[in-house]
């Protein structure tokens, strides 16, 4: 198993076991996982609101917002928001290195 397979089964277990998540959580840290550099997984990584609402069908920015401070809070994503309209804001997972699980 290569390392971006172990990342990935780390996080998804960590989403498994974490009972505070919804299905909106869920789905915007597929969005997520989609956006960043499997090659180099826990390096940061840039994407942008509107690509983010739209792969996790989240249609509302307060919804996405509350979402995403949420996993903020509870330790799975940096995140360092950006006004720039090509660049996008800054993500980094930190789960995988904060979880008593792994």
């Amino acid at each position: 198993m290569d390392s971006s397979d172990s990342f990935f089964s780390k996080i998804i277990r960590c989403i498994g076991d974490d009972e505070r998540l919804s299905s909106y959580h869920v789905a915007l840290l597929m969005a997520l996982l989609y956006y960043q550099n499997s090659d180099r997984p826990l390096d940061f990584f840039y994407t942008s609101r509107k690509k983010l609402m739209h792969f996790s069908r989240i249609g509302n920015i307060v919804s996405y917002h509350k979402f995403l401070s949420e996993l903020v809070k509870y330790g799975y994503i940096e995140y360092v928001p950006s006004w720039h309209p090509v660049n996008g804001s800054r993500f980094k997972f930190i789960i995988v290195t904060n979880s008593k699980n792994i």
